[in-house]
């Protein structure tokens, strides 16, 4: 009786971590709890109704990892697609991450099947897409790169995807992947699908490529204070990527780079066409302006107090 209150105690608080969104306390809950008592529960909560406990077990089976794992969480997302049903999509979507977090070529090649099915279904979901291309992309084995490259051929869409930018990714070393990112001819929305993966997972290697989507940015920067589309969201999914790990990131650039950044934010607080990258922009400036940008933050402060708290507070830093 004690360990069945255990599990069900257990079973909560790993739920209610994931969906808070809180990674790092669903992570201890697994953890401390231990992966012998762990792995009967979760597989239990795989078979539950509701699609959030369903979620929660996704999660905690990859951090157990094992080819076991995988075994489950492959034969669980046959049954989730299955349901044809908001449900059923959202419990594939964990499981899809999931499997992009174990280790292993039994999880690749889970993935890989997910894609072949994808591709196999008529006009795969882009979200779906983009799921299995994040999942793909901490893989990032050469192995993938025919997989990919096939599934290409046979995906029947007019725009780039995020399989797209992982082709891009998988095939080009660090200095070619700098001079692709500067060359203008190459379209602004196949730079961004490859930042959204970036986004996913930076490796060190290609930190080294960021100052030439900065450059990218800052050629159409006229454009994209202007305008609602593609140049804007190229500059929405940069600075996404940027202000992951700043502390991190900032030191690594050169200062050219870093001045680039600092004139675009600068423009960027006083635009309107993108509200998203105008508060992106704020934050850019609490890292990188000088103490004259404080001004400009004030001046271009939105009216609702949520969004002005954030120029506030890069004010507030700047003038300290």
């Amino acid at each position: 009786m004690a360990q069945r209150e255990e599990a069900t105690q257990w079973q909560k608080a790993l739920i209610e971590a994931f969906h808070a969104g809180d990674e790092a306390r669903a992570r201890a809950q697994v953890t401390q709890f231990g992966a012998r008592k762990a792995k009967p529960v979760l597989e239990a909560m795989l078979e539950n109704p509701d699609a959030a406990v369903r979620q929660a077990a996704a999660f905690g089976l990859s951090e157990l990892g094992g080819a076991a794992s995988v075994k489950l969480l492959e034969h669980q997302l046959a049954l989730e697609e299955a349901r044809g049903n908001h449900d059923g999509a959202a419990v594939a979507e964990a499981i899809t991450q999931a499997l992009g977090r174990i280790q292993g070529a039994s999880a690749r090649a889970s993935l890989a099947r997910r894609l072949e099915r994808l591709i196999a279904s008529d006009r795969p979901e882009p979200a779906d897409l983009n799921d299995v291309a994040c999942a793909l992309w901490r893989k990032r084995h050469p192995e993938l790169i025919p997989i990919v490259r096939q599934s290409l051929e046979k995906l029947a869409h007019p725009a780039p995807t995020a399989l797209h930018g992982l082709l891009v990714l998988l095939e080009k070393p660090p200095t070619e992947l700098r001079h692709w990112a500067a060359d203008n001819t190459v379209p602004i929305e196949l730079k961004g699908e490859v930042l959204t993966l970036l986004t996913e997972e930076l490796p060190e290697t290609l930190v080294s490529t960021l100052p030439a989507f900065i450059s990218s940015a800052e050629s159409l920067m006229d454009t994209a204070v202007k305008h609602k589309g593609p140049a804007s969201a190229y500059c929405v999914e940069l600075f996404s990527l940027l202000l992951l790990k700043p502390e991190h990131l900032f030191p690594m650039l050169p200062e050219v780079a870093l001045n680039r950044l600092r004139d675009m934010a600068r423009k960027w607080v006083a635009a309107t066409s993108s509200l998203k990258c105008s508060l992106q922009a704020a934050v850019l400036l609490k890292h990188l302006g000088h103490p004259e940008d404080a001004a400009l933050l004030e001046a271009h402060r939105p009216a609702d107090p949520t969004l002005a708290k954030v120029f506030d507070d890069a004010a507030r830093a700047l003038h300290g």
